[in-house]
Protein backbone atom coordinates (compact mmCIF):
# COMPACT_ATOMS: atom_id res chain seq x y z
CA UNK A 1 0.00 0.00 0.00
CA UNK A 2 1.46 3.35 -1.10
CA UNK A 3 1.76 5.76 1.83
CA UNK A 4 1.31 8.70 -0.52
CA UNK A 5 -1.91 7.29 -1.94
CA UNK A 6 -3.25 6.39 1.51
CA UNK A 7 -2.16 9.68 3.15
CA UNK A 8 -5.69 11.17 3.24
CA UNK A 9 -7.05 7.99 4.84
CA UNK A 10 -4.27 8.01 7.44
CA UNK A 11 -4.98 11.67 8.23
CA UNK A 12 -8.69 10.91 8.65
CA UNK A 13 -7.87 7.89 10.81
CA UNK A 14 -6.30 10.18 13.41
CA UNK A 15 -8.31 13.36 12.89
CA UNK A 16 -11.67 11.75 13.65
CA UNK A 17 -10.83 10.68 17.24
CA UNK A 18 -8.97 13.93 17.86
CA UNK A 19 -12.10 15.90 17.00
CA UNK A 20 -14.56 13.47 18.59
CA UNK A 21 -12.87 13.21 21.98
CA UNK A 22 -10.00 15.66 22.43
CA UNK A 23 -11.35 18.79 20.75
CA UNK A 24 -14.70 18.07 22.40
CA UNK A 25 -12.99 18.28 25.78
CA UNK A 26 -13.40 14.71 27.05
CA UNK A 27 -9.64 14.17 27.29
CA UNK A 28 -6.59 16.36 27.89
CA UNK A 29 -3.08 16.33 26.48
CA UNK A 30 -2.16 13.80 29.16
CA UNK A 31 -4.39 11.20 27.48
CA UNK A 32 -3.04 11.49 23.94
CA UNK A 33 -1.86 7.89 24.26
CA UNK A 34 -5.57 6.94 24.22
CA UNK A 35 -5.41 7.45 20.46
CA UNK A 36 -4.18 3.86 20.23
CA UNK A 37 -7.68 2.71 21.22
CA UNK A 38 -9.73 5.62 19.91
CA UNK A 39 -8.34 5.68 16.37
CA UNK A 40 -9.68 2.22 15.45
CA UNK A 41 -13.04 3.01 17.08
CA UNK A 42 -13.53 6.42 15.43
CA UNK A 43 -10.94 6.81 12.70
CA UNK A 44 -11.30 3.39 11.09
CA UNK A 45 -15.07 3.82 11.08
CA UNK A 46 -14.78 7.24 9.44
CA UNK A 47 -12.42 5.93 6.75
CA UNK A 48 -14.65 2.90 6.17
CA UNK A 49 -17.78 5.07 5.81
CA UNK A 50 -15.99 7.35 3.36
CA UNK A 51 -14.43 4.53 1.32
CA UNK A 52 -17.64 2.52 1.03
CA UNK A 53 -19.53 5.61 -0.09
CA UNK A 54 -17.01 6.71 -2.69
CA UNK A 55 -16.45 3.19 -4.01
CA UNK A 56 -20.20 2.97 -4.59
CA UNK A 57 -20.10 6.22 -6.54
CA UNK A 58 -22.26 8.01 -4.00
CA UNK A 59 -21.98 11.28 -2.14
CA UNK A 60 -22.84 13.10 1.05
CA UNK A 61 -26.44 11.93 1.59
CA UNK A 62 -25.17 8.35 1.79
CA UNK A 63 -22.23 9.34 4.01
CA UNK A 64 -24.44 11.22 6.46
CA UNK A 65 -26.82 8.28 6.83
CA UNK A 66 -23.88 5.92 7.39
CA UNK A 67 -22.48 8.37 9.97
CA UNK A 68 -25.84 8.30 11.74
CA UNK A 69 -25.72 4.51 11.63
CA UNK A 70 -22.30 4.62 13.26
CA UNK A 71 -23.63 6.79 16.07
CA UNK A 72 -26.57 4.46 16.63
CA UNK A 73 -24.36 1.36 16.68
CA UNK A 74 -21.83 2.90 19.07
CA UNK A 75 -24.31 4.36 21.54
CA UNK A 76 -26.96 1.65 21.19
CA UNK A 77 -24.89 -1.53 20.91
CA UNK A 78 -21.31 -0.81 21.98
CA UNK A 79 -21.46 1.63 24.91
CA UNK A 80 -25.27 1.29 25.20
CA UNK A 81 -25.43 4.78 26.67
CA UNK A 82 -28.85 5.22 25.07
CA UNK A 83 -30.26 2.73 27.59
CA UNK A 84 -27.82 2.72 30.53
CA UNK A 85 -29.03 5.17 33.19
CA UNK A 86 -25.71 4.91 35.03
CA UNK A 87 -23.34 5.13 32.06
CA UNK A 88 -20.07 6.69 33.27
CA UNK A 89 -22.07 7.69 36.36
CA UNK A 90 -23.14 10.77 34.39
CA UNK A 91 -26.93 10.32 34.77
CA UNK A 92 -27.41 10.95 31.07
CA UNK A 93 -31.00 9.68 30.97
CA UNK A 94 -32.49 11.80 33.75
CA UNK A 95 -33.28 14.72 31.45
CA UNK A 96 -36.30 13.99 29.25
CA UNK A 97 -36.49 10.26 30.05
CA UNK A 98 -39.39 8.37 28.41
CA UNK A 99 -40.08 5.16 30.38
CA UNK A 100 -42.06 3.53 27.58
CA UNK A 101 -39.03 3.78 25.28
CA UNK A 102 -36.37 3.37 27.91
CA UNK A 103 -34.39 6.31 26.51
CA UNK A 104 -33.89 10.01 27.08
CA UNK A 105 -35.07 11.91 24.01
CA UNK A 106 -32.68 14.86 24.49
CA UNK A 107 -29.66 12.62 25.07
CA UNK A 108 -30.53 10.40 22.10
CA UNK A 109 -30.84 13.37 19.74
CA UNK A 110 -27.75 15.04 21.16
CA UNK A 111 -25.35 12.11 21.06
CA UNK A 112 -26.49 10.85 17.65
CA UNK A 113 -26.10 14.36 16.23
CA UNK A 114 -22.61 14.59 17.78
CA UNK A 115 -21.47 11.41 16.08
CA UNK A 116 -23.17 12.13 12.77
CA UNK A 117 -21.93 15.69 12.44
CA UNK A 118 -18.78 16.11 14.51
CA UNK A 119 -17.23 12.65 14.91
CA UNK A 120 -17.70 11.56 11.30
CA UNK A 121 -18.91 14.20 8.81
CA UNK A 122 -16.71 17.12 9.86
CA UNK A 123 -13.39 15.18 9.73
CA UNK A 124 -14.35 13.52 6.44
CA UNK A 125 -15.27 16.86 4.87
CA UNK A 126 -12.06 18.50 6.04
CA UNK A 127 -9.78 15.80 4.66
CA UNK A 128 -11.70 15.55 1.39
CA UNK A 129 -11.33 19.27 0.79
CA UNK A 130 -7.59 19.05 1.43
CA UNK A 131 -6.99 16.53 -1.35
CA UNK A 132 -7.56 16.74 -5.09
CA UNK A 133 -8.89 13.17 -4.93
CA UNK A 134 -12.03 14.22 -3.10
CA UNK A 135 -14.42 11.74 -4.70
CA UNK A 136 -11.95 8.94 -5.41
CA UNK A 137 -11.22 5.93 -3.19
CA UNK A 138 -8.07 6.43 -1.16
CA UNK A 139 -7.34 2.78 -0.43
CA UNK A 140 -6.73 -0.26 -2.55
CA UNK A 141 -8.15 -3.64 -1.56
CA UNK A 142 -5.47 -4.53 1.06
CA UNK A 143 -5.87 -1.16 2.75
CA UNK A 144 -9.65 -1.48 2.66
CA UNK A 145 -9.44 -4.87 4.35
CA UNK A 146 -7.07 -3.53 7.01
CA UNK A 147 -9.31 -0.57 7.82
CA UNK A 148 -12.36 -2.86 8.02
CA UNK A 149 -10.61 -5.14 10.48
CA UNK A 150 -9.50 -2.16 12.56
CA UNK A 151 -13.06 -0.81 12.64
CA UNK A 152 -14.38 -4.15 13.89
CA UNK A 153 -11.63 -4.38 16.52
CA UNK A 154 -12.35 -0.81 17.60
CA UNK A 155 -16.05 -1.58 18.02
CA UNK A 156 -15.28 -4.74 19.99
CA UNK A 157 -12.85 -2.87 22.26
CA UNK A 158 -15.41 -0.11 22.88
CA UNK A 159 -18.01 -2.69 23.89
CA UNK A 160 -15.57 -4.57 26.14
CA UNK A 161 -14.45 -1.43 27.95
CA UNK A 162 -18.01 -0.19 28.42
CA UNK A 163 -19.30 -3.57 29.59
CA UNK A 164 -16.49 -3.88 32.11
CA UNK A 165 -17.75 -0.71 33.78
CA UNK A 166 -20.88 -2.00 35.51
CA UNK A 167 -21.66 -5.03 33.29
CA UNK A 168 -24.77 -3.33 31.92
CA UNK A 169 -26.60 -5.01 29.05
CA UNK A 170 -29.65 -3.56 27.34
CA UNK A 171 -32.77 -5.70 26.99
CA UNK A 172 -33.11 -8.04 23.99
CA UNK A 173 -35.94 -5.86 22.66
CA UNK A 174 -33.79 -2.72 22.83
CA UNK A 175 -30.87 -4.41 21.11
CA UNK A 176 -33.09 -5.93 18.41
CA UNK A 177 -34.77 -2.62 17.62
CA UNK A 178 -31.38 -0.89 17.48
CA UNK A 179 -30.05 -3.46 15.01
CA UNK A 180 -33.20 -3.19 12.90
CA UNK A 181 -33.00 0.61 12.72
CA UNK A 182 -29.29 0.49 11.89
CA UNK A 183 -29.94 -2.01 9.08
CA UNK A 184 -32.76 0.16 7.73
CA UNK A 185 -30.46 3.19 7.69
CA UNK A 186 -27.79 1.29 5.73
CA UNK A 187 -30.32 0.03 3.18
CA UNK A 188 -31.75 3.53 2.80
CA UNK A 189 -28.27 5.01 2.37
CA UNK A 190 -27.61 2.80 -0.66
CA UNK A 191 -31.08 3.11 -2.15
CA UNK A 192 -30.90 6.87 -2.47
CA UNK A 193 -30.87 8.14 -6.08
CA UNK A 194 -27.43 7.70 -7.54
CA UNK A 195 -25.69 10.50 -9.40
CA UNK A 196 -25.51 10.01 -13.15
CA UNK A 197 -21.93 8.90 -13.94
CA UNK A 198 -19.94 11.00 -16.35
CA UNK A 199 -19.27 7.96 -18.54
CA UNK A 200 -22.97 7.70 -19.27
CA UNK A 201 -23.40 11.39 -19.74
CA UNK A 202 -23.49 12.13 -23.45
CA UNK A 203 -24.74 9.55 -25.94
CA UNK A 204 -22.98 9.43 -29.29
CA UNK A 205 -26.10 10.69 -31.02
CA UNK A 206 -25.95 13.86 -28.94
CA UNK A 207 -22.44 14.79 -30.02
CA UNK A 208 -21.94 18.28 -31.43
CA UNK A 209 -21.71 18.06 -35.21
CA UNK A 210 -18.54 19.25 -36.87
CA UNK A 211 -20.45 22.01 -38.64
CA UNK A 212 -21.28 23.53 -35.28
CA UNK A 213 -17.68 23.59 -34.10
CA UNK A 214 -16.07 26.87 -33.13
CA UNK A 215 -13.82 28.18 -35.91
CA UNK A 216 -10.12 28.15 -35.24
CA UNK A 217 -10.00 31.92 -35.24
CA UNK A 218 -12.33 32.01 -32.24
CA UNK A 219 -10.52 29.35 -30.25
CA UNK A 220 -8.76 30.30 -27.05
CA UNK A 221 -4.97 30.08 -27.13
CA UNK A 222 -3.33 27.35 -25.12
CA UNK A 223 -2.12 29.93 -22.62
CA UNK A 224 -5.70 30.96 -21.90
CA UNK A 225 -6.60 27.85 -19.96
CA UNK A 226 -9.53 28.24 -17.61
CA UNK A 227 -8.58 29.22 -14.07
CA UNK A 228 -9.22 26.83 -11.20
CA UNK A 229 -12.19 28.93 -10.16
CA UNK A 230 -13.86 28.18 -13.49
CA UNK A 231 -13.67 24.44 -13.01
CA UNK A 232 -16.74 22.27 -13.21
CA UNK A 233 -19.19 22.69 -10.36
CA UNK A 234 -18.85 20.45 -7.34
CA UNK A 235 -21.79 18.35 -8.41
CA UNK A 236 -19.95 17.48 -11.60
CA UNK A 237 -17.02 16.20 -9.58
CA UNK A 238 -19.41 13.82 -7.86
CA UNK A 239 -20.25 12.14 -11.15
CA UNK A 240 -23.32 14.17 -12.11
CA UNK A 241 -21.82 15.67 -15.26
CA UNK A 242 -24.16 15.30 -18.19
CA UNK A 243 -22.49 17.27 -20.95
CA UNK A 244 -19.61 19.62 -21.42
CA UNK A 245 -18.53 21.38 -24.56
CA UNK A 246 -18.33 24.73 -26.27
CA UNK A 247 -21.40 26.75 -27.00
CA UNK A 248 -21.29 27.68 -30.68
CA UNK A 249 -23.30 30.82 -30.01
CA UNK A 250 -21.24 32.10 -27.10
CA UNK A 251 -17.86 30.60 -27.81
CA UNK A 252 -17.57 29.63 -24.15
CA UNK A 253 -17.64 26.37 -22.24
CA UNK A 254 -21.13 25.12 -21.49
CA UNK A 255 -21.85 22.59 -18.80
CA UNK A 256 -25.08 20.83 -17.93
CA UNK A 257 -25.29 19.04 -14.62
CA UNK A 258 -27.76 16.26 -13.90
CA UNK A 259 -30.01 17.06 -11.00
CA UNK A 260 -28.70 20.62 -10.61
CA UNK A 261 -31.38 23.13 -9.76
CA UNK A 262 -31.75 26.72 -10.81
CA UNK A 263 -31.09 29.42 -8.28
CA UNK A 264 -28.25 31.00 -6.41
CA UNK A 265 -26.34 29.80 -3.37
CA UNK A 266 -25.36 31.96 -0.40
CA UNK A 267 -21.84 33.18 0.16
CA UNK A 268 -19.65 30.72 2.09
CA UNK A 269 -19.49 33.07 5.09
CA UNK A 270 -23.29 32.85 5.39
CA UNK A 271 -23.08 29.05 5.40
CA UNK A 272 -20.46 29.28 8.15
CA UNK A 273 -22.71 31.51 10.25
CA UNK A 274 -25.62 29.11 9.79
CA UNK A 275 -23.47 26.18 10.92
CA UNK A 276 -22.30 28.07 14.00
CA UNK A 277 -25.89 28.96 14.94
CA UNK A 278 -26.94 25.33 14.56
CA UNK A 279 -24.03 24.26 16.75
CA UNK A 280 -25.11 26.70 19.45
CA UNK A 281 -28.71 25.47 19.25
CA UNK A 282 -27.61 21.84 19.56
CA UNK A 283 -25.45 22.71 22.57
CA UNK A 284 -28.50 24.15 24.32
CA UNK A 285 -30.43 20.87 24.31
CA UNK A 286 -29.23 19.84 27.78
CA UNK A 287 -29.62 22.99 29.91
CA UNK A 288 -33.09 23.84 28.54
CA UNK A 289 -36.27 21.93 29.49
CA UNK A 290 -36.87 18.97 27.18
CA UNK A 291 -40.28 20.31 26.13
CA UNK A 292 -38.51 23.38 24.73
CA UNK A 293 -35.11 22.12 23.61
CA UNK A 294 -36.21 19.00 21.71
CA UNK A 295 -38.63 20.74 19.28
CA UNK A 296 -36.23 23.64 18.76
CA UNK A 297 -33.25 21.37 17.99
CA UNK A 298 -35.28 19.05 15.74
CA UNK A 299 -36.70 21.97 13.75
CA UNK A 300 -33.28 23.64 13.46
CA UNK A 301 -31.52 20.47 12.28
CA UNK A 302 -34.31 19.57 9.87
CA UNK A 303 -34.42 23.08 8.40
CA UNK A 304 -30.64 23.11 7.96
CA UNK A 305 -30.70 19.70 6.28
CA UNK A 306 -33.39 20.84 3.84
CA UNK A 307 -31.62 24.04 2.82
CA UNK A 308 -28.27 22.25 2.44
CA UNK A 309 -29.89 19.64 0.20
CA UNK A 310 -31.40 22.40 -1.93
CA UNK A 311 -28.26 24.53 -2.12
CA UNK A 312 -25.94 21.61 -2.82
CA UNK A 313 -27.92 20.71 -5.96
CA UNK A 314 -27.15 24.10 -7.47
CA UNK A 315 -24.14 24.61 -9.69
CA UNK A 316 -22.71 27.40 -7.51
CA UNK A 317 -22.21 25.05 -4.55
CA UNK A 318 -18.55 24.06 -4.28
CA UNK A 319 -15.69 23.27 -1.93
CA UNK A 320 -15.89 26.66 -0.22
CA UNK A 321 -19.39 25.88 1.03
CA UNK A 322 -18.47 22.37 2.15
CA UNK A 323 -15.47 23.78 4.02
CA UNK A 324 -17.71 26.42 5.63
CA UNK A 325 -20.02 23.72 6.99
CA UNK A 326 -17.08 21.73 8.34
CA UNK A 327 -15.56 24.88 9.82
CA UNK A 328 -18.81 25.66 11.61
CA UNK A 329 -18.76 22.23 13.21
CA UNK A 330 -15.11 22.42 14.18
CA UNK A 331 -15.42 25.92 15.66
CA UNK A 332 -18.51 24.84 17.61
CA UNK A 333 -16.36 22.23 19.35
CA UNK A 334 -13.63 24.85 19.88
CA UNK A 335 -15.80 27.17 21.97
CA UNK A 336 -17.84 24.38 23.54
CA UNK A 337 -14.73 22.61 24.82
CA UNK A 338 -14.07 25.44 27.26
CA UNK A 339 -17.37 24.57 28.99
CA UNK A 340 -16.41 20.91 29.41
CA UNK A 341 -14.70 18.98 32.20
CA UNK A 342 -12.70 15.94 31.03
CA UNK A 343 -13.84 12.45 31.99
CA UNK A 344 -10.40 11.82 33.49
CA UNK A 345 -9.75 14.16 36.46
CA UNK A 346 -7.08 16.78 35.77
CA UNK A 347 -5.84 20.07 37.15
CA UNK A 348 -7.53 23.27 36.02
CA UNK A 349 -4.29 24.41 34.44
CA UNK A 350 -3.93 21.26 32.35
CA UNK A 351 -7.58 21.48 31.29
CA UNK A 352 -7.29 25.07 30.09
CA UNK A 353 -3.96 24.46 28.36
CA UNK A 354 -5.35 21.36 26.64
CA UNK A 355 -8.44 23.20 25.42
CA UNK A 356 -6.25 26.04 24.12
CA UNK A 357 -3.81 23.71 22.33
CA UNK A 358 -6.55 21.70 20.65
CA UNK A 359 -8.43 24.89 19.73
CA UNK A 360 -5.32 26.39 18.15
CA UNK A 361 -4.68 23.18 16.23
CA UNK A 362 -8.26 23.25 14.93
CA UNK A 363 -7.92 26.84 13.75
CA UNK A 364 -4.61 26.06 12.01
CA UNK A 365 -6.24 23.09 10.27
CA UNK A 366 -9.01 25.37 9.01
CA UNK A 367 -6.49 27.93 7.77
CA UNK A 368 -4.63 25.20 5.90
CA UNK A 369 -7.88 23.87 4.44
CA UNK A 370 -9.02 27.36 3.45
CA UNK A 371 -5.78 27.98 1.56
CA UNK A 372 -6.15 24.69 -0.31
CA UNK A 373 -9.75 25.43 -1.24
CA UNK A 374 -8.96 29.02 -2.26
CA UNK A 375 -6.16 27.80 -4.49
CA UNK A 376 -8.53 25.35 -6.15
CA UNK A 377 -11.62 27.54 -6.41
CA UNK A 378 -9.87 30.88 -7.02
CA UNK A 379 -11.81 32.59 -4.22
CA UNK A 380 -12.93 31.85 -0.70
CA UNK A 381 -15.64 33.93 0.99
CA UNK A 382 -17.10 35.89 -1.89
CA UNK A 383 -20.21 34.67 -3.69
CA UNK A 384 -19.19 36.57 -6.83
CA UNK A 385 -17.11 34.88 -9.54
CA UNK A 386 -13.45 35.89 -9.61
CA UNK A 387 -12.29 38.49 -12.07
CA UNK A 388 -10.48 37.01 -15.05
CA UNK A 389 -8.10 39.19 -17.02
CA UNK A 390 -8.86 39.60 -20.73
CA UNK A 391 -6.27 37.87 -22.83
CA UNK A 392 -5.00 39.44 -26.08
CA UNK A 393 -5.51 37.64 -29.35
CA UNK A 394 -2.53 35.67 -30.54
CA UNK A 395 -1.87 34.22 -33.92
CA UNK A 396 -1.67 30.47 -34.08
CA UNK A 397 1.89 29.24 -33.95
Amino acid sequence: MSIRRAAPAIALFFLSPLVAEFLLGDFTLAQLNFLILLAPAYGAAAVLIREVTRRAGRGWPTMVLLALTYGLVEEGLETQSLFNADYLHAHLLQHGFVPALGISIPWTIFVLALHTIFSMSVPIALIEEWTPRRTEPWLRRPGFIVITVLAVLGAAATFAISYADGHFMASPAQLTITVAIAAALVVTAFRLPRAVPASAAVPASAAVPASAAVPASAALPASAALPASAALPASAADGTLVSAGVSPALGSPSVAVAGSAAGSVPAPWAVLVMALIDGAVLSAIDPLPAAVSVPVVVVALAATLIVILRWSRRSGWDGRHRLALAAGGLLTYVWHSFTMRPVVPASDTLIVVSHAVFALAAVLLLVFGARRVEAREGRLWSSRPPRVATLPDRAAA
